[in-house]
């Protein structure tokens, strides 16, 4: 009997995912997720993991749902089941996985910082592109675009209800460095990080800026600072017994300001360094006609504040983004029921998905994660010379890039 179009099973995407740990975890639940609350064209199946620790990444294999797992990240790269491949790596390693893959005739997800530094990013842009005459899509993981808020906010600003805009300021702050005798993890080296806070959290507050705005910065005035500079080493071979001590190669706070293109100002700060702070992104916009804040900690909620109307009832007022028409929430639950972080993976995976069956250009893409990656640079830069105004190289997005940025 031949099946109706609703009981047709989508051909299957095979995902192949490199790295385990807290990000390898939440694309896991992204992938595991998309197909179950969105109608997908295509199925992703978790075909393989990798990772270096056998022992650990069969027990991700089975806690995550993948069907198996590889100690060699070529080996999955090589595998005919995997499509897809999934880049969930510390920094020092994303150019070499991701270009190895496109090579290979793999579409590409890669975590953000796209790179630890512009070259290796400038490679891997160009790689995408030659990957995309083949049909191929690269697209790096700036998963807070995909929450519905935030995502409601870019549309009022493309429509443009706040009219030209004036200022953006984001503020990321967490606190799991305020201890000076927390160890000294890949992350606080900077051959592995490429930068501390800077990269870690200001990558996700400049690419939130830039989006937001629909434009790029255009140059940059910044301050960073380490304020512990020794810490604790990991237990092995350097740590003396875990009495040893080594240095901290990136920065624990950065402080900068900006310029849009349109001549928009913008201020970011970024510490791992805030008692009390555990995840608290914060952002607003403010434009001619009006207002929009947005708090990460009460993340189904948008303020937004219409100067155009009287003064006597104008101000800030709260959307409640669970509503059928905002941005991703056809595939959840009835108005008022509220989503959480877990579902911005569902999300990505899900654009990531179309953007594959489709052939059509992802967003964020490989140019994008470069032009933050220069903006990284910029910071590092003018930090280097005591906050002296460094200009951010931009360069012209290709037309398609273009169309998919105003795509909500």
């Amino acid at each position: 009997m031949e099946q109706s179009d609703s009981e047709r099973v989508p051909p299957a995407l095979g995902i192949g995912l490199i790295g385990y740990a807290f990000m390898g975890a939440a694309h896991s639940q992204g992938w595991r997720t998309a197909g179950r609350a969105f109608d997908l064209p295509l199925r992703p199946v978790l075909a393989a993991v990798a990772g270096r620790d056998p022992v650990a990444v069969r027990a991700a294999a089975a806690r995550h749902g993948w069907a198996a797992a590889e100690t060699d990240w070529r080996a999955l790269i090589a595998r005919d089941d995997v499509h897809l491949v999934d880049v969930c790596t510390p920094g020092d390693s994303h150019a070499e996985i991701a270009v190895a893959a496109l090579e290979a005739g793999k579409h590409v997800l890669c975590e953000k910082p796209l790179a630890n530094s512009v070259a290796e990013a400038e490679a891997m842009a160009a790689a995408a592109e030659a990957a995309a005459a083949r049909g191929q899509i690269a697209m790096v993981g700036f998963n807070y675009r995909r929450v519905p808020a935030l995502a409601h906010a870019r549309r009022l600003v493309a429509e443009g209800r706040l009219g030209a805009l004036r200022h953006v300021r984001v503020t990321y702050l967490q606190d799991w460095l305020v201890d000076p005798g927390f160890p000294l993890t890949w992350r606080l080296e900077r051959e592995r990080a490429g930068s501390g806070a800077l990269g870690d959290l200001g990558a996700h507050i400049v690419d939130l800026a830039q989006y937001l705005a629909g434009e790029p910065l255009v140059g940059v005035s910044a301050l960073t600072e380490t304020f512990v500079r020794e810490r604790p080493l990991l237990a092995g071979p350097r740590a003396s017994g875990g009495r040893g001590r080594g240095p901290v190669t990136v920065d624990d706070a950065a402080v900068f300001t900006g310029r849009l293109a349109s001549g928009a100002l913008a201020t970011f700060e970024a510490s791992r360094m805030a008692p009390g702070r555990k995840n608290a992104l914060r952002l607003e916009i403010d434009g001619e006609h009006g207002s929009l804040a947005f708090d990460l900690e009460r993340l189904n909620e948008l303020s937004f504040h219409d100067h155009t109307e009287p003064a006597v009832t104008a101000g800030f007022r709260r959307i409640l983004v669970t509503e059928p028409g905002h941005p991703y929430l056809e595939g959840w639950w009835p108005p008022g029921h509220t989503l959480g972080y877990e579902h911005t993976f569902v999300h990505q995976a899900r654009d990531l998905v179309h953007a594959v069956a489709t052939g059509t250009a992802p967003a964020p893409s490989f140019a994008d994660g470069l032009q933050v990656q220069r903006v990284l640079a910029a910071v590092e830069e003018s930090a280097a010379k005591n906050a002296v105004y460094t200009p951010v190289p931009v360069l012209a997005p290709a037309p398609e890039a273009e169309r998919a940025r105003a795509q909500v």
